[in-house]
Formats: structure tokens, sequence, C-alpha cells
């Protein structure tokens, strides 16, 4: 049985992010989607949201798990034993990084490869800080997220930037 793992921070899941599950789901006996948590980095909505989100809409994907994770990737990799990391690719800058990250990864383990699906046309533009700028600014998000969690998404961007006015 071939587990992958396709990790993110997911803040918020998009619909570009949706397509990447979606295929990767039906390549691999069983696709782990992993909430990662960078410290270095401030986010939107908490882990326990974004898991919530991606199990709302992965629902119909019965070898989709979900689950967060705040260390390395490379533990979790080989504490689920999984054979495959999946990562998603939208332009040439993406992949600089995402290949610098799958070669570190290879160095510190062996056995981890690293596939590279490229991004559907939405998806090739299509950035989570982008979905939120918009929505902080009530623009329509509708075909940039997943319908079950777009007035979460909504709710969630506006509470962060009443917070950031509070500060001001």
């Amino acid at each position: 049985m071939k587990t992958a793992i396709y990790p993110g921070s997911f803040d918020p899941l998009t619909c570009g992010h949706l397509d990447i599950i979606q295929r990767a789901a039906r390549l691999f006996d069983k696709l782990i989607v992993l909430v990662s948590i960078n410290p270095l980095k401030s986010y939107c909505f908490t882990s326990e949201e974004k898991v919530d989100f991606i199990r709302r809409v992965t629902g119909d994907l019965p070898n989709v798990e979900v689950d967060c994770y705040d260390g390395l990737l490379i533990d979790y990799f080989k504490k689920r034993n999984a054979d495959v990391i999946v990562k998603g690719l939208r332009a040439m800058s993406d992949f600089e990084n995402e290949f610098q990250m799958a070669l570190v990864n290879k160095d510190l383990c062996y056995n981890a490869e690293t596939i590279f699906l490229s991004a559907d046309v939405v998806g090739t533009f299509l950035s989570s800080s982008m979905v939120k700028q918009i929505a902080m600014f009530g623009g329509d998000i509708s075909s940039y997220v997943p319908h079950e969690i777009e007035k979460d998404i909504i709710k969630g961007v506006q509470r962060l930037g009443k917070d950031m006015k509070d500060e001001y």
C-alpha cells in the first residue's frame, strides 16, 4: 500500500489545493493531507480550523486522512512510514523552493521521494494570501475556495481584519 503526504499551511484551503488533493488521492492508496505549522509564519486560521475545513471538503474521498504536525516534515514522514511527499507547483518560482526542500528531505531520509503535481489553470495564479486579501476587502472568493467553507473563510478573514484595525 502506497502512502503519500501532501503537506501545506492551507491558510486557507483553496480550490487549487483541493485539486491537488483529489488528483493525488487517485494516485495513491492513502493520502495524508498534513497541516504543517511553521513558527516563522503568522496564520489567519487555527490548525483546528484548517483541519476541519479540509475534512469537510474531502469527506467523499475515503482514502484521504487529515492530520496536523508542528515538527519536521521528514520526521512525520518516517513516523507514518510514508512512501511519497506530494507538492503542488504553480510556477517556476515554486519549483526552485520545492526542489530545494525535496533535496533536503532526501538527504535527511534516503527513502523520501517527492513528486510534483502542476496546478490546474486557476491554481496557477491563486494563493492563499491572495484569497485572504480579496476576502478582507469584500471581494468575491467563490470561485477560489470550496463552497462548503467559503463563509467560514470570509468570517475568519474579517476577524483577522478587525483584529488588525484594533491594533492601530
